[in-house]
């Protein structure tokens, strides 16, 4: 196998070839990856949109050609609704969560029931933020049922056609750098550090203040310009190191 596909909901993407591995990121249905490395029973994955690496079981991938693996990169069909039904082959229904790529729906010979992200833009960034409302957090996670603070950034993004790394300081590298909180707009990105000046948080800025990130669960809080403050807890709970204007 050379290149592949997810043909299943959600599933786990592990730093080395073992079921007990810490899982790094996750494929939801219909992500492409090219094959970079096997073994009898996994294999190791360069996914398409991000070029994130890690081990995958190789019964959780569905083998496709060169061919149309370069055709899927051209695409960006992603489900809106948080839970769809994907009809198979052999008239099964499966659930795919939001953000799963139906692009691929027809090289599996599945059919979709659900809606697309027809003309999304930056404007429905907070919008589609919202949908992930009290996910609990989950590291490596990707879907509404467990996502970290990284990941749901990069999917929102994502379901707007509008391409993200994958880990919170990587994506710090990105876009245009705000001078002042007040220069923010909703959909610009929130970066956080650690005493030792590492990127460790992001989260996504709404009107007035407020940013939306997954931290326990996908939540709403305060910030300015020290940090967001956690109302419940009476403190801050990030440190604000930048403000990044992606589009």
């Amino acid at each position: 196998m050379l290149y592949g596909i997810c043909p299943l909901s959600v599933v786990p993407v592990r730093a080395e070839a073992s079921d007990s591995s810490e899982m790094v990121t996750q494929l939801l249905y219909g992500d492409h990856f090219e094959v970079i490395e096997t073994q009898p029973k996994w294999i190791k994955i360069r996914i398409a949109f991000d070029d994130y690496e890690g081990w995958l079981d190789r019964k959780q991938a569905f083998e496709i050609d060169q061919e149309n693996f370069k055709n899927l990169n051209e695409r960006n069909e992603y489900s809106t609704d948080l839970l769809s039904l994907m009809t198979t082959e052999n008239g099964q229904l499966m659930p795919v969560c939001i953000g799963s790529s139906i692009h691929s729906s027809t090289l599996l010979k599945h059919q979709f029931d659900g809606a697309i992200n027809n003309n999304y833009t930056k404007n429905h960034l907070v919008d589609t933020a919202m949908l992930y409302l009290n996910s609990p957090y989950l590291w490596g996670g990707k879907s509404p049922f467990g996502i970290d603070c990284s990941g749901f950034v990069q999917m929102v993004y994502k379901i707007s056609g509008i391409q993200l790394h994958r880990d919170a300081y990587e994506q710090a590298k990105q876009g245009q750098a705000l001078s002042f909180i007040e220069e923010s707009e909703p959909g610009d990105l929130a970066f956080f550090d650690n005493e030792e000046g590492k990127i460790i948080h992001v989260g996504i800025m709404m009107k007035d203040n407020y940013i939306i990130h997954a931290h326990g669960q996908v939540r709403i809080d305060r910030i300015d310009h020290s940090g967001i403050f956690n109302v419940e807890s009476g403190r801050y709970s990030h440190n604000l190191r930048v403000i990044k204007k992606i589009v």
